[in-house]
């Protein structure tokens, strides 16, 4: 993967390109990582496509934008980046908050697209309590108290069954946290907070949808993932019966062999 930055919107974009492929897949993390969290994932694609991945503004080593960075801000970087590489359509993958950045993107850039993946993400608004935890989030990280976040929040999106089996790559994601930006934190739990409802944008979407979903998320509960899915049967839905809201982590061939299947269909 090469890596560089990239002059967007007004910051500099940190991005991994493998620069090979027909077909390229866009990979976009969730809250409180940054594209290291692909690093061994990417190794089971790059020989059938061409992936790229990027830090979203405001984690890793991109720049910070804008005060609030909304979902559809973060959208138009997506389109920068795809710009200046000159790559005209590619697979939008999206874990949690990157799902969220996605559905953005196939609202505004459908034609860019030839298809969108929620991967562990969903494409209900925020409730007022989900918002109202956000910014409880905000208080904290402010108030200097960003560690309370680390301890609770890597080892939450991993299935129980998987955390010491996996404890390299939760502590990993508490490092991230701690070196994470405070301000890069705040902007974008701002614009989570005023996403939107995609499922209707979705339901009339022309471009092919994938969910996949972990049996035990503790952030998107099975019932929760049901309703969604059932709201929107024109998408294709991937379960990993072993994973919880890290299931590129937990199960990455599973979660690989789901993603090309889609990718070639």
């Amino acid at each position: 993967m090469k890596e560089s930055f990239l002059n967007i919107g007004g910051g500099k974009v940190y991005v991994a390109d493998s620069q090979k492929g027909e077909k390229c897949v866009l990979l976009l993390h969730g809250y409180l990582e940054s594209l290291r969290v692909w690093d061994d994932f990417v190794g089971l694609l790059t020989d059938k496509v061409r992936v790229v991945a990027i830090d979203i503004p405001g984690h890793g080593l991109s720049s910070n934008i804008a005060p609030v960075h909304t979902m559809e801000l973060m959208a138009e970087v997506v389109k920068g980046v795809m710009d200046e590489l000159q790559i005209d359509k590619v697979t939008l993958v999206g874990h949690s908050m990157g799902g969220y950045i996605s559905l953005a993107f196939c609202a505004a850039y459908p034609e860019r697209l030839d298809g969108v993946v929620l991967l562990s993400s969903s494409p209900n608004p925020d409730t007022e309590l989900k918002r109202e935890n956000r910014r409880r989030e905000i208080a904290l990280v402010q108030a200097g108290k960003k560690d309370m976040l680390a301890r609770v929040a890597p080892e939450t999106g991993f299935a129980e069954m998987n955390r010491e089996r996996l404890r390299r790559y939760i502590d990993q994601l508490v490092e991230q946290v701690h070196i994470t930006d405070d301000e890069g934190i705040v902007a974008l739990l701002g614009g989570m907070i005023e996403r939107k409802d995609q499922n209707e944008m979705l339901s009339h979407s022309k471009v092919r949808q994938l969910f996949i979903l972990g049996t035990h998320d503790n952030y998107i509960p099975v019932e929760a993932a049901q309703e969604f899915v059932e709201r929107n049967p024109q998408a294709k839905v991937a379960w990993l019966d072993g994973s919880g809201h890290m299931g590129f982590i937990e199960e990455p061939e599973a979660c690989a062999s789901a993603l090309l299947e889609f990718v070639f269909a």
